[in-house]
């Protein structure tokens, strides 16, 4: 798998990941982003899974995507990269950050997030997105997207067409 982008500056890691249509909605914003997708295993679908593939469309071919066998395998792989991490459970908001030029920004799986442990040891970069008291989270593949598109602003969308010139249409 992947598309020879060059080194992306924006990549999205999913922490086991257990939906199949919201990695694919998220390989998706991945593609039309240039961002980097990091998965880290155990995977709840396969990387063949009929619905993931769907989601995705037909972006895969114009899609980094990285495959990991666990976190620790992660992070050997990734050694001094700036990470942030995004939890419900975050003191920071995800808008009250200056993003480098290189960032990873970690999710966590649909029913559990990042592990507790994980949040603690890095609390200074993880991050929320606000929502009303109660409710339990905002769609993972949401949530990515904002995220993504946050540090995109930040870097005045770079690399993207802003003209809104669009082929056929």
């Amino acid at each position: 798998m992947g598309y020879d982008w060059g080194m992306s500056k924006i990549h999205v890691v999913l922490l086991e990941p257990e939906i199949p249509q919201n990695t694919g909605n998220i390989a998706r914003t991945c593609a039309a982003t240039g961002s980097s997708l990091h998965l880290i295993k155990p995977l709840g679908f396969s990387l063949d899974d009929k619905y993931m593939k769907r989601a995705g469309l037909d972006y895969w071919d114009k899609l980094d995507v990285r495959v990991y066998e666990n976190l620790e395998d992660f992070y050997r792989k990734n050694q001094g990269a700036e990470i942030y991490y995004y939890s419900k459970k975050a003191k920071h908001l995800y808008c009250g950050v200056s993003f480098p030029d290189e960032v990873y920004l970690m999710f966590g799986k649909e029913t559990k997030g990042i592990p507790e442990e994980e949040l603690k040891k890095h609390e200074e970069r993880t991050l929320r997105l606000p929502m009303k008291e109660g409710l339990r989270s905002l769609n993972l593949s949401n949530a990515v997207a904002i995220g993504v598109y946050e540090v995109l602003r930040q870097h005045g969308f770079e690399g993207l067409c802003l003209e809104g010139k669009f082929k056929n249409g």
